[in-house]
């Protein structure tokens, strides 16, 4: 299947039939999404930041991938109650599980061309997935959008919240004051 053929199935409507062999490729786009994939990739990035000591980065490894479905499933999903057959499918759960965890990953990668490679990596992946999603059936391109910005949303929220408290100042200089002494006097 070529890439534009790929990319308009991203547009193409519930409920069409997908033959046998892109249905292979769409179930391929959607694996990141399954928690076989999900579960240990947060494993991994939660022990790595543990052994580095890296004890924030390690808890919002285990937060930010698992805040955002809770809220998402008990929720924004009821709060909107957009249906797709028999179940509720805005903001797409498969998104949000995919994108925070990528979201969490791209924070922690440091400054520079490693931020850049991951966050180009998770995009990529964001964009397959979404389309497999669409395509398979399982979600309105609406769906998959809205759970991708729901996701870094909330994943960004928490990195916020988890960040240190600044370290308490010594105070302000008293009144009439450049540095906190006293004016000297001017010789005359």
């Amino acid at each position: 299947m070529t890439a534009p053929a790929t990319v308009a199935l991203a547009f193409v409507p519930y409920g069409g039939g997908v033959p046998a062999h892109q249905s292979v490729l769409l179930d391929l786009f959607v694996a990141p999404t399954e928690p076989y994939v999900l579960i240990p990739l947060v494993a991994l990035m939660t022990v790595l930041c543990g052994l580095q000591r890296q004890w924030r980065d390690a808890v919002l490894c285990v937060l930010g991938a698992v805040v955002p479905v809770l809220l998402n499933t008990f929720v924004l999903k009821f709060v909107f109650a957009h249906h797709l057959d028999d179940y509720l499918a805005y903001p797409s759960g498969h998104s949000v599980s995919l994108v925070a965890p990528l979201t969490v990953l791209v924070l922690l990668a440091g400054q520079g061309i490693a931020r850049v490679v991951t966050f180009v990596v998770a995009a990529v992946v964001t964009v397959l997935a979404g389309i497999g999603l669409v395509g398979l059936g399982y979600h309105y391109p609406l769906d998959v959008v809205g759970g991708a910005c729901f996701a870094v949303a909330a994943v960004l929220t928490l990195s916020l919240l988890l960040r240190p408290a600044p370290a308490p100042s010594g105070g302000s200089p008293r009144a009439g004051t450049s540095s906190g002494s006293p004016p000297a006097a001017s010789p005359r």
